[in-house]
């Protein structure tokens, strides 16, 4: 973006949203779970609905190109950064309600899209509702865990989801059925016709606190034990192939403990691969190339990342 059309941008989104939070050239390894990546040109945390409309107004008035993220946790961002508008959807924006009875006995909550999956557990938990076990412990936002059907342990989105609210780029707002979203393995229909989650309500059961509080504290505990959860990383960084598990497929390779600079194939879990010596996305994205290569050639199968990759790769320096 050249600096006019970023002065621009940046005086527009100022005139609608808390001057702090409008940051031009806002180094993203700080918003992603993997700490690399480069900066966005211009970024913005939204508190409001109002503000999140403002905000896409603004970029379409300027032909700017949007990016939303939330907590990164699935998400590389290359060295060049992302061009245009980078929307923030985080703390500012993660309000869950009260429970309210459904029709059917079951109970919903609704939480902001920037509201953390942790988050929302817990609330389910407080009020005794149960069916959101599965999710304690995933490193996203509801907003992320809609876009791509988040799950583990059996578990996913689609199981609880009951609607969702989105915000259509040009600003238009509507409601989406769970049955709408197309949701299957980490994908839904937001990723082939993109709209901005801005809340997610869930359908829940009664349960026992305490039964359900055990059921999340050792789901918990799982993932510390099989998961290098204290490093950089950004979960299972490719979604399982049919029939297989990508960890085992990429241990049985020799694998665990490979690496290309400041990134490797963790050896507590090798589905993960990890920015354990501040690598650069360069590194990352050359790990999970040798992976994919190595797998594919030792087994036939092609591992898919499920890791969501966006901007553009460094400027080559002139020698």
């Amino acid at each position: 973006m050249d600096n006019q059309l970023l002065d621009t941008l940046v005086k527009q989104l100022r005139q609608s949203l808390p001057s702090q939070q409008v940051i031009p050239g806002a180094p993203l390894s700080r918003y992603t779970t993997l700490r690399l990546g480069g900066p966005a040109d211009v970024l913005c945390s939204v508190s409001t609905v109002e503000h999140l409309s403002a905000a896409l107004a603004a970029a379409s008035e300027l032909d700017v190109p949007v990016t939303i993220i939330g907590n990164g946790s699935n998400l590389l961002v290359k060295d060049g950064g992302i061009s245009g508008l980078v929307i923030h959807l985080g703390d500012s924006f993660s309000a869950v309600t009260e429970p309210t009875p459904l029709p059917d006995g079951r109970f919903s909550l609704t939480a902001q899209a920037g509201a953390t999956l942790q988050k929302l557990c817990n609330a389910a938990a407080d009020h005794g509702l149960t069916g959101l076990e599965f999710a304690f412990g995933i490193p996203g936002t509801v907003g992320g865990a809609v876009y791509m059907n988040a799950g583990a342990y059996g578990g996913e989105m689609k199981d609880v989801l009951h609607s969702i609210t989105a915000m259509d780029f040009d600003g238009r707002t509507r409601v989406y059925s769970a049955d709408e979203l197309e949701l299957g393995y980490r994908r839904s229909r937001l990723m082939s016709q993109p709209a901005v989650v801005t809340s997610a309500t869930v359908a829940l059961s009664s349960g026992d606190g305490e039964t359900i509080r055990t059921a999340m504290r050792e789901f918990s505990q799982r993932r510390r034990q099989k998961q290098p959860i204290h490093l950089p990383s950004c979960g299972s960084t490719f979604k399982r192939p049919e029939g297989h598990f990508a960890g085992t497929l990429i241990e049985g390779c020799g694998l665990k403990g490979f690496r290309i600079g400041g990134a490797s194939v963790s050896t507590l879990h090798a589905g993960f691969l990890v920015n354990d010596q501040e690598g650069t996305a360069a590194d990352y994205l050359a790990l999970i190339a040798h992976v994919q290569r190595t797998v594919l050639e030792q087994t036939g199968i092609q591992l898919e990342p499920e890791v969501r990759i966006l901007g553009q790769d460094a400027p080559v320096s002139a020698v």
